[in-house]
């Protein structure tokens, strides 16, 4: 947990608005991406706004350096939820990506130079604003390489390093040989961790449903499954056999829901017109449903790689 003083003795107060907010935020953010695979930017546009007013008033304390330091990432982290370089103009794609560095740019320099001269601490620099600064350049990174798939993965990524920079003390398990390490890793990598472990599970999922329908023949039987052509615009899936001249390069060109099933219905009637009646998919795993089922076991158990890791 954070270690500052709330102002007016609210800390408690505030974390609990957070955890609240986070948690009921993710449950409906999982619902969304479940349903329709897109999750509203208004809603990662509220939580994040929640997570910098209830971070300003916890870093308070510290007097006005922390406040302002906190202001400046919190600001860096929100500026993804929001599509403002629409208003630069069309075409102006490159001005939009050197304005960002240029805050990315700052916003380091600036944290660098504060812990520099006035240290880490409730009066210098707050672990909150290290540890949400390493939240967004975490995110993305994993972003730009491709290990957060959706632009909605990294968006609730760094909305949860916003609401929760830190949570060092898990409420049902805390291995005290592990407290140094947890207690300094970002709330959001034990999530993105947690996330991670669960989704372990689907493999295994998918291949006991190919085994109970007779459908499983090799390694691929982890990983996808036989639908019927039918189905296609009805399912959220890729698909990958029989092999369909350009489906994969079309599926980088994909942004939205509808884009995606307007692709899956084009295919569907192409594979029909070759006589082509069952498909190979695998199945678009909803990822921020796991991050939400993640989000839970981190304030619940911390990092469970870790924590299986200290009973071996």
């Amino acid at each position: 947990m954070r270690t500052v003083t709330g102002v007016f003795g609210w800390t408690d107060t505030l974390l609990s608005v957070e955890i609240g907010a986070l948690l009921a935020g993710f449950a409906y953010a999982g619902a969304s991406d479940l349903r329709t695979r897109e999750v509203p930017d208004l809603l990662w546009q509220a939580l994040g706004a929640v997570g910098l007013l209830t971070g300003a008033f916890l870093v308070a304390p510290g007097g006005l350096l922390p406040v302002v330091l906190w202001l400046l990432v919190a600001a860096l982290t929100l500026q993804h939820m929001f599509s403002w370089d629409l208003a630069l103009g069309a075409g102006r794609e490159g001005y939009a990506d050197l304005l960002e560095l240029i805050f990315y740019v700052i916003t380091v320099a600036v944290v660098a130079a504060a812990a520099l001269r006035d240290g880490i601490g409730a009066s210098g620099v707050p672990y909150a604003v290290l540890a949400c600064l390493a939240t967004v350049l975490f995110a993305r990174g994993l972003f730009e390489a491709g290990v957060l798939y959706g632009g909605g993965d990294a968006k609730a990524l760094m909305t949860a390093g916003v609401l929760l920079p830190t949570f060092a003390t898990p409420v049902l398990y805390h291995p005290a040989a592990l407290a140094p390490v947890v207690g300094i890793l970002p709330y959001s990598v034990d999530l993105l961790m947690d996330a991670a472990i669960l989704s372990i599970g689907i493999p295994i999922v998918i291949a006991i449903r190919n085994v109970a329908r007779g459908e499983f023949h090799d390694l691929r039987g982890f990983t996808g499954y036989l639908i019927s052509v039918d189905e296609l615009p009805h399912r959220f899936v890729w698909i990958r056999d029989p092999t369909y001249g350009s489906a994969r390069e079309a599926e980088d060109e994909i942004e939205t829901s509808e884009e995606d099933r307007q692709h899956r219905i084009r295919i569907a009637e192409e594979l029909r017109a070759k006589g082509v009646a069952r498909v190979w998919v695998t199945p678009q795993i909803p990822f921020v449903v796991l991050m939400a089922l993640g989000a839970l076991m981190a304030l619940l158990a911390g990092n469970l790689a870790l924590d299986l890791a200290s009973l071996l």
